[in-house]
């Protein structure tokens, strides 16, 4: 029981839904970049502004309970408290391309890149929350 406190407490639960999000945002980018010479293909997108809204509210919420992220039609958390998403239609800038794609490859590498950053973060995050907890088990000083 004392080993589940220490790791859903703190910020633990918010970088694993972040990572969570962030890796369901990269298969979607790279699909999208994938279909980008797909006749008719239509971008995806997962909302990260709403994402980063329902993750704050939920940290605001939370105490010392369990963190509660709400849902969106983009994302919601199963019983078993994974992350699920369901990426809607990108909207078109201005218009549609001649072959009915919306997609610019720019923007999907732009966000691709800003996507592998946050990954990245988060990553660095976890890894030295958990080398702090390794060095607390072991007896060290942080």
């Amino acid at each position: 029981m004392l080993m589940n406190d220490i790791v859903s407490g703190g910020v633990t639960p918010l970088i694993e839904k972040t990572m969570a999000f962030a890796g369901a945002r990269h298969k979607m980018l790279a699909t999208n970049i994938a279909n980008i010479t797909t006749p008719g293909y239509r971008a995806k997108q997962l909302d990260v502004k709403s994402f980063q809204s329902a993750l704050r509210e939920a940290s605001g919420k939370r105490g010392d309970g369990d963190l509660k992220l709400g849902s969106s039609k983009e994302f919601r958390v199963d019983s078993g408290g994974l992350l699920e998403v369901t990426p809607s239609e990108e909207p078109p800038e201005n218009l549609l391309f001649q072959d009915g794609t919306n997609a610019r490859i720019e923007k999907q590498m732009a966000m691709l890149a800003e996507n592998t950053m946050v990954n990245q973060a988060a990553s660095e995050l976890l890894k030295s929350q958990f080398s702090d907890m390794e060095r607390a088990i072991r007896g060290r000083a942080i």
